[in-house]
């Protein structure tokens, strides 16, 4: 095992940016986001273990349904299997959880709460993650000390309901507008990973091209490849 191991809005200034402690852009490589659609009696934890020995570089415990109890639990062993892997590990929207559990930080969406309050809630020191659909939104979060921008849908994807396909024009502008690194989301699987190239991202999220397949360890280890293939 491997554990232990110039735009129209150029008038706006860009901010020197918050220095993340956990985080290198490299980590954002391979982004595998929890779903427990997938889980098909198997658990979750099971399930992230093997993406982590596939390579994974990044995991997110998205959870939609569960109460706060469960959640806490959840995020306890999931936040020990990361750091077992050394990968940055962090909550989807709910900051007091990522708080309990010290997890490296926390991804928000644009309904969520503030990237600005997140900061002040959490501290310098922990990752901050913004989703964006636009150049002035992936600039607001930016100025308000997000590390990293999740931007799409760049395909079709089911794992949204509210999710709207995203011109991949409008991720390359928002990729050369900002100095913050980005992660492209949103229905990617291992055979339309290569249609992003060239648009400046430094990863990929993804949920099913992981999760909802047969063999989760050899289908992160096959997706990574065409992803830094697709990156060179």
């Amino acid at each position: 095992m491997r554990s232990d191991r110039n735009i129209e809005n150029d008038q706006i200034k860009k901010p020197e940016g918050h220095t993340c402690k956990k985080m290198q852009k490299e980590d954002l490589l391979l982004y595998a986001v929890t779903d427990r659609h997938w889980l098909n009696g198997e658990t979750l934890y099971s399930q992230v273990e093997k993406t982590l020995e596939g390579g994974t570089t990044f995991v997110q415990l998205r959870e939609k349904e569960l109460d706060e109890a469960h959640f806490l639990e959840e995020a306890k062993k999931i936040k020990e299997l990361c750091d077992r892997y050394h990968v940055p590990f962090v909550i989807n929207d709910n900051v007091e959880i990522a708080k309990k559990v010290d997890a490296d930080g926390v991804h928000v969406g644009q309904s969520d709460m503030e990237a600005l309050d997140v900061r002040k809630t959490l501290g310098e020191d922990k990752i901050i993650g913004v989703t964006a659909k636009t150049v002035e939104q992936a600039l607001k979060a930016q100025a308000h000390g997000a590390d990293y921008l999740g931007v799409g849908a760049v395909f079709g994807t089911t794992s949204k309901a509210d999710a709207t396909k995203l011109d991949h024009k409008v991720l390359k502008e928002i990729c050369e507008t900002v100095d913050i690194p980005v992660v492209a989301i949103g229905g990617i699987t291992g055979e339309n990973v290569t249609e992003l190239a060239g648009n400046g991202i430094c990863g990929v999220a993804v949920i099913s091209a992981v999760f909802g397949q047969p063999d989760i360890e050899q289908a992160t280890k096959e997706l990574k490849e065409k992803v830094e293939g697709m990156l060179k």
